[in-house]
């Protein structure tokens, strides 16, 4: 009978999860099987790559040695840095795109890093570099679960942290919105559309309260699903040239806001 109990109330909360988690700050997203599978059934891949999260998680080593060869900026210089996941990551280095030629901008984006893993790296990579403001596009692997638990209030948190400590170095702060995604190819059937819009949501509040310049990428780029056509980006998430295409003006013109303030 307990077991059976157990079985049931396990079944019940399965059950009522979907609601809980439209209404609650604090319910868990889907975390990435990865972490919870048994370890007879990782593959090599699988198993390398847990072993690098535990390594580095934060992924500190990927833009040391750069950051320590990049001069202070000049004087006048208006330093920007784009600071997010992989769809800032591909920006100038995927085929057909490029990075804003001639101007004073820093990617440091890492594919596939979450709000928490960000945050961890927000000293070396943006405060250290001395930047006259910071682009901040992050959330959507939060959503994709990719870096284990993560709530809706969890990343809200880990955002706001980030623009505070941006604030009080005197940095401009650039909220983007998380792009659209109908589905996420590596994690399927989650249903991240209304979760993105909810976290939009509180991104515009947030920049909107807090001295911040929002960046809207989604309102330019979703489709009636909520998700990317494969114009834009061909898996649904990460941006094609064309994509990119799109939000380089977006992305200029919070930039020229932020540093006309």
């Amino acid at each position: 009978m307990p077991a059976l109990r157990t079985a049931l109330l396990a079944l019940a909360f399965a059950l009522a999860a979907p609601a809980i988690s439209a209404q609650d700050r604090t319910a868990p997203e889907p975390i990435d099987p990865l972490y919870t599978a048994p370890p007879s059934s990782l593959s090599t891949d699988d198993i390398a790559s847990l072993q690098q999260r535990l390594a580095d998680w934060p992924q500190l080593a990927r833009y040391r040695e750069d950051n320590a060869h990049l001069a202070a900026p000049k004087a006048g210089e208006r330093r920007v840095v784009f600071f997010g996941d992989s769809i800032t990551d591909n920006w100038g280095r995927m085929q057909g795109t490029s990075f804003f030629p001639g101007k004073p901008y820093v990617n440091r984006g890492i594919g596939g890093q979450t709000t928490a893993q960000m945050l961890l790296r927000f000293r070396q990579d943006v405060l250290d570099l001395k930047p006259a403001a910071v682009l901040i596009l992050a959330g959507t692997n939060d959503i994709a679960g990719n870096g284990g638990v993560a709530t809706p209030g969890m990343i809200e948190d880990n955002l706001r942290s980030m623009a505070e400590l941006a604030h009080a170095h005197h940095i401009r702060v650039i909220l983007a919105s998380v792009l659209p995604v109908s589905d996420y190819p590596w994690r399927r059937g989650l249903q991240p559309a209304g979760k993105v819009r909810a976290l939009n949501a509180w991104i515009k509040q947030y920049a909107a309260s807090s001295d911040a310049i929002y960046l809207d990428y989604y309102g330019a780029m979703a489709n009636q699903d909520g998700g990317l056509d494969a114009e834009l980006a061909e898996d649904g998430v990460h941006p094609t040239p064309a994509g990119y295409a799109r939000m380089a003006p977006l992305a200029e013109r919070a930039i020229e806001r932020a540093l006309s303030h």
